[in-house]
């Protein structure tokens, strides 16, 4: 199982982002602290890693307003305390690892991480793991629920002028995210999707190719091109079976063994600098299986494995089994 006898030990800093005005459901603020009482930074400590918790963000006060204002407004509030607190995160030569919340958190987090890398001048990917594309705008949400928009606003489409100011303000090119195990979109997502050449990964796919040939796909676009890898959890990208805790379940989802499937090939490969985990609203989970479920998850991102792909068949036991 896990050991911290390897040589692929990395510094963590973890950031807790105790946000839901995004979703349409309360308790996704809960997700940080059920996260760490799952055993998060227990688990990769035993890996040997160096992990650093710098707590919960906190904003900047916000204004008020009707609630639509009001929304709006502590969003852009938090996105912006965010995408500063990422960018000096990845400045720090870290991996930065960012606790939710819903997903409208990730407009602060891969902006943060975008500018780092434009900076550095290293091209940057994004894998959403995710049941929904997220890229409505407010032109076309039918719920007008931010965390249905993160994408959107991070390829830069029209009705997110204010989120941002300029010298904040960073995007993602459209033909580096990949949206992986979509299941649901809505009419005018999808039309955008087609228009802006987003790679989508539908469960389709994955039924018919199996996790792997897609996330080679993924990774060796990553490696040839020596980018980093920004990666997106969303719990809801699992299977309700195995996950419960999300506000938005759609069935079809990752079974155990492919979400573990695709943890270990990132990790094998070397390719990710940062990493979101979301959406997990611990008042819809059942004894912790959700939190549980994705401590596990993040574990083997970082290298938690049964035993060393290194040591072959005859050299187990001294014999071949």
């Amino acid at each position: 199982m896990a050991s911290g006898d390897r040589d692929d030990q990395r510094f963590v800093e973890i950031i807790g982002v105790p946000i839901e005005a995004g979703a349409g459901h309360p308790g996704a603020l809960m997700g940080p602290a059920a996260l760490r009482t799952a055993g998060l930074v227990r688990a990769l400590r035993e890996l040997g890693h160096e992990v650093r918790d710098l707590g919960d963000l906190s904003p900047n006060p916000w204004g008020e307003g009707d609630a639509a204002t009001a929304r709006l407004a502590e969003i852009t509030a938090w996105s912006r305390a965010l995408a500063d607190r990422s960018y000096a995160m990845m400045q720090g030569g870290g991996v930065p690892v960012f606790l939710g919340g819903d997903h409208s958190l990730s407009m602060g987090s891969v902006t943060g991480v975008a500018r780092h890398c434009r900076e550095t001048g290293k091209p940057l990917f994004v894998l959403w793991l995710d049941a929904h594309g997220d890229f409505n705008t407010p032109h076309t949400s039918p719920s007008g629920n931010m965390h249905g928009m993160p994408v959107a606003l991070l390829c830069g489409e029209d009705g997110f002028d204010d989120v941002f100011p300029p010298e904040q303000r960073a995007t993602v090119n459209p033909a580096h995210v990949h949206l992986f195990g979509i299941r649901s979109l809505d009419p005018g997502e999808r039309r955008l999707l087609r228009a802006r050449g987003v790679d989508v990964v539908d469960m389709r796919l994955i039924d018919e190719h199996g996790v792997g040939v897609h996330m080679r796909r993924i990774i060796e676009r990553v490696r040839q091109a020596g980018g980093h890898l920004h990666v997106s959890l969303d719990v809801d990208f699992l299977d309700p079976a195995i996950a419960p805790a999300v506000g938005t379940a759609v069935l079809g989802g990752a079974t155990y063994r492919e979400a573990h499937l695709i943890m270990e090939m990132l990790h094998d490969a070397g390719v990710v600098g940062s990493l979101d985990v979301v959406e997990l609203n611990p008042f819809l989970d059942e004894r912790g299986k959700s939190a549980l479920l994705l401590v596990d998850l993040v574990a083997s991102l970082f290298g938690r494995r049964i035993i060393d792909p290194a040591v072959t068949q005859s050299q187990i036991g001294g014999q071949a089994v």
